[in-house]
C-alpha cells in the first residue's frame, strides 16, 4: 500500500497503459528517485516544460544535452501516463494506414526501417532510475542495462511491427547501438515479442562518425542490395533525416534524450 501510495504521490495518477509497458517501474519503487520537498514542487514544471518538450519534438531545440532538472517529474508522467501512449498510437497508426495504402511490390524488396531504442524498446526502466534523462548519459550503466535484456517493447510499435509483416513487409532493424551489444539487442528482440525481421544492423564499434551520417549510409547499402525502403519510423531525428529515409517518416516521441 505504501509503495502505490508513493507513486500516486509522486506521478499522478497512472493509467492501466502505462502498468502493462513498463511493469517494473509501477511495482519496483527503488525505480523512482525521492526527491525533497523544495525540488518535487519545482520538478512539475508545468507550461514552460510543455513548450520546451514542443520544441524539441517538432526539431527547433537541437543538440541538448539532458532535460531540465524542473522537468523531472513533468516528463517522468508524461512516459508513464496517457499521453505518451495516445502520442505513439497516432503515430502507428498512422503508418498502418500509410502502409495500406502503398501500391508495395511483392518481390520480397519492400522494407521498412525500425530504430531500436525508445522505438522497439523503451529504457524507461533505466532512465526511471537516473531522473528521466536530468542526468548526464553514463555509457557503463547504460552497457549494464543493456546486458540485463530487459528492456520491454513499446506496444504500440510491436503492432506495428506484425501488421506491417502481414501486409507482407520485410524490418529491418537500424541501431546507433554498437556491434558488441548484438547478442543483448538480438534476444531482448525476441524476449521483447519481435520475430524473423530481415536485418539487424548495428554500429560498428569504432565508429566515431554522427549518428545522422552512420543511418544515411547503412540506408544507401540497403538500397544498393535492391531495396526499397517504404517506411521509417524512429524518435530521434536523426533516424529519419539524411538520404534515402524513405518514402514517408514516422516520427515517434521521445524527452528523455537527443542522438546527433
Amino acid at each position: 500500500m505504501l509503495l502505490f501510495f508513493f507513486l500516486a504521490t509522486l506521478l499522478g495518477a497512472t493509467t492501466a497503459q502505462a502498468g502493462i509497458l513498463y511493469p517494473t517501474i509501477i511495482k519496483k519503487g527503488e525505480h523512482l528517485r525521492p526527491q525533497s520537498n523544495a525540488r518535487r514542487s519545482a520538478s512539475h514544471g508545468g507550461e514552460p516544460c510543455k513548450s520546451w518538450q514542443f520544441a524539441i519534438e517538432t526539431h527547433n531545440l537541437i543538440d541538448w544535452k539532458t532535460v531540465p532538472n524542473e522537468c523531472e517529474l513533468f516528463v517522468g508522467r508524461y512516459l508513464l501516463g496517457d499521453q505518451y501512449a495516445e502520442d505513439s498510437k497516432v503515430v502507428t497508426r498512422e503508418a498502418f494506414k500509410f502502409a495500406l495504402s502503398f501500391n508495395k511490390s511483392y518481390d520480397g524488396f519492400d522494407i521498412w526501417i525500425f530504430a531500436i531504442d525508445e522505438t522497439a524498446l523503451s529504457n524507461l526502466p533505466y532512465y526511471a532510475s537516473r531522473g528521466f534523462g536530468t542526468e548526464p548519459f553514463d555509457s557503463k550503466a547504460f552497457d549494464k542495462w543493456v546486458k540485463s535484456e530487459d528492456a520491454p517493447a513499446l506496444s504500440w510499435t510491436l503492432k506495428l511491427y506484425k501488421q506491417l509483416q502481414l501486409l507482407g513487409y520485410k524490418i529491418v532493424f537500424l541501431t546507433g547501438r554498437r556491434e558488441y551489444k548484438r547478442e543483448a539487442t538480438h534476444d531482448n528482440l525476441l524476449v521483447a515479442g519481435y520475430r524473423n525481421w530481415e536485418k539487424l544492423i548495428h554500429k560498428p564499434s569504432d565508429y566515431n562518425g554522427s549518428a545522422l551520417d552512420y543511418k544515411s549510409d547503412k540506408r544507401q547499402q540497403l538500397v544498393d542490395a535492391g531495396y526499397r525502403i517504404v517506411g521509417n519510423v524512429g524518435d530521434q531525428w536523426s533516424d529519419l533525416l539524411g538520404t534515402n529515409h524513405g518514402t514517408r517518416n514516422f516520427k515517434l516521441p521521445n524527452p528523455l534524450y537527443y542522438v546527433i
